[in-house]
Order: structure tokens, then C-alpha cells, then sequence
């Protein structure tokens, strides 16, 4: 097998969303430590950074004149409003990481999902549901985050949020967390086992075993 063989095939993008507490972020940043094959895209936001977040880490944070700059170029692939701040992602970047074969993470919501998926449809995405309104309450507040005025405004666009599960092709509920875990890295992994894809990567090892 060529020594290129295992890195010609293309990236996949996938969608994660979710409601505010339900996981995804603790369940993206399990997937990333077992599977050095897929990255989170690393949005920019309005929003001020959280104790312990880093610039050019969780997040590019930046100014509200600097994002709008950045959407009069047309440099986003999708961006949103979400609680009166800003998200973008960079179309240039995203591009990049998926020629090179990697496959990537948009953490986003159901709005920019839309977006998303209409410029690129071949996308998959994948909706992530806390098991109760009790549950997520609980995951709110055991955050320490956020007030009680932003944790009853979360849970009110969590009903509305999880309404668009069905917009999306893999539905997971974060009940129990390795369970979850799992069934998030099997997606990752029975994509990439695609017959097309298997075709591009494993191209030398065809070429081979069908040679007359």
C-alpha cells in the first residue's frame, strides 16, 4: 500500500447540535481524544470568553464590527445569532481541513445547520437530546455558569430547539454518558467505512488484489 493511500480520500463534514446542556460538548471532546481522524471546527463569537476558554482554542473571539467585517466579505460558510451573540464559521479553513482528509465537527445550532446543509448537502449531521426537561435543568445548573434568568431562557429554546431533531440524520439521547459516547464515535466510524471511501483509501491494495 502507497505510503498517500490512507490520506486521499476527502474529509466529511458533520453537524453536531444541540440544546444548551444536553452534552454535546463533553461527548465532541470524548470523540477527540479516541479519534485523532476528525477536529472541531473552531468558530468565531461576539461572546466574551469563559473562565478558562482560550482564543484560538474554543473559540476566535472577536469584536461585533470585526464579525461584521467578516460577513461583508462573504468569509462565513454559515453564522447565527444565538443568545444576543454572534457565531460564524470560517469557509476557507473548513475547505482546507477537508482536502487534506480530515473530517470536521461544526458545533452548531439548528439555524446554522440549515445554512449549512444548503451549500454543502452532502454534510451529515447529527441532533444530540438531554433524557428529560428535569435532566437538563439539572446539567444547567450543575454548570455554575449561568444565572437563574439565563438557565430558565435555555430552557424555554430547548423545547424550540429539539423540535428540529428531525432535520437531521443521526438522532442520539445523552441519557448515559459512555453509551453516548459510543454511539457517537460508531457514526464516525461506519461512515468511513463507505464502500467509496474504502475505494480511495485502500486504492493500492485494490489495484493489487484485482490485478490480473
Amino acid at each position: 500500500m502507497s505510503k498517500n493511500s490512507t490520506t486521499e480520500a476527502r474529509g466529511r463534514l458533520y453537524i453536531v447540535s444541540a440544546p444548551s446542556g444536553a452534552g454535546k460538548t463533553s461527548l465532541v471532546s470524548a470523540l477527540l481524544e479516541a479519534d485523532s481522524q476528525v477536529e472541531v471546527s473552531i468558530s468565531h463569537t461576539t461572546r466574551a470568553a469563559r473562565s478558562g476558554e482560550q482564543n484560538g482554542v474554543n473559540y476566535h473571539f472577536v469584536s461585533v464590527e470585526e464579525f461584521e467585517a467578516v460577513v461583508a466579505n462573504d468569509d462565513f460558510l454559515e453564522y447565527a445569532k444565538v443568545f444576543d451573540n454572534y457565531y460564524g464559521t470560517s469557509r476557507v479553513w473548513l475547505e482546507q481541513r477537508l482536502v487534506a482528509g480530515q473530517d470536521v465537527i461544526l458545533e452548531i445550532d439548528w439555524q446554522g445547520a440549515q445554512q449549512v446543509r444548503s451549500l454543502m448537502p452532502e454534510a451529515l449531521s447529527i441532533f444530540i437530546l438531554p433524557p428529560s426537561k428535569a435532566a437538563l435543568r439539572s446539567r444547567l445548573e450543575g454548570r455554575g455558569q449561568d444565572s437563574e434568568e439565563i438557565i430558565a431562557r435555555r430552557m424555554s429554546e430547548a423545547e424550540s430547539e429539539s423540535s428540529h431533531f428531525d432535520e437531521y440524520n443521526y438522532l442520539i439521547v445523552n441519557d448515559q454518558f459512555e453509551q453516548a459516547r459510543q454511539e457517537l464515535g460508531a457514526i464516525f466510524t461506519a461512515n468511513r467505512l463507505e464502500a467509496n471511501r474504502q475505494a480511495v483509501k485502500y486504492k493500492a491494495v485494490l489495484a493489487d488484489l484485482l490485478s490480473v
